[in-house]
């Protein structure tokens, strides 16, 4: 018997699907490095919706992950597309804050833009490759866990780093209550 035949595209893990998610968590990996950097080379500490924004871009790169881990499913990206949705109405909702004439908004800039800006738009364009994810998912038959790629766990590692380096830099900025509104030390550093 042909064994070719019987492991076709079903045991690829170069399939579109996978290197889309692979570019996709990657691209939240260089999302929340940037946000970081600012934060602890730059000393500006995130304000409570810059947080909840970053938890939202968690959630985008779980799904992802789970996709490069589990295998490409929809229930996945329901995850990633749910932390777009977050991400995007809270950065909307501190872009709302800022938008009246002669507010300078809050925090520095990147590329002349605001974070939270930044972060409306990027959730625009991950809801919008979630989509078009969907479709390459529905277009091509099922392919292996990109798990075993060194390059897929480089990033899943660099990724679950980043989780936790917010994660602990954000209990050392707020403790055990609620943030800061203007955030100018670390609670639990003190000042």
């Amino acid at each position: 018997m042909d064994h070719s035949i019987l492991s076709s595209s079903r045991d690829r893990i170069s399939s579109g699907g996978n290197i889309l998610n692979g570019l996709g968590l990657l691209g939240i990996c260089i999302a929340l490095g940037v946000a970081f950097y600012y934060q602890l080379m730059l000393k500006e500490l995130p304000c409570p919706l810059c947080l909840l924004q970053r938890a939202g871009m968690v959630l985008i790169g779980i799904g992802f992950m789970m996709n490069l881990r589990f295998g490409v499913k929809s229930a996945h990206y329901g995850i990633a597309l749910a932390g777009a949705l977050t991400t995007g109405i809270i950065a909307l909702r501190q872009l709302f804050l800022h938008i009246l004439t002669g507010d300078a908004g809050y925090g520095s800039t990147f590329m002349g833009l605001h974070f939270y800006t930044l972060a409306a738009l990027s959730s625009l364009a991950a809801a919008a490759g979630i989509a078009a994810l969907l479709v390459v998912q529905s277009s091509e038959p099922p392919a292996a866990p990109a798990w075993k790629s060194w390059g897929v766990k480089l990033v899943s590692i660099l990724f679950i780093l980043l989780v936790a380096g917010n994660l602990v830099s954000t209990v050392l900025e707020c403790g055990a209550g609620a943030c800061d509104d203007d955030p100018t030390h670390y609670l639990l550093l003190g000042k």
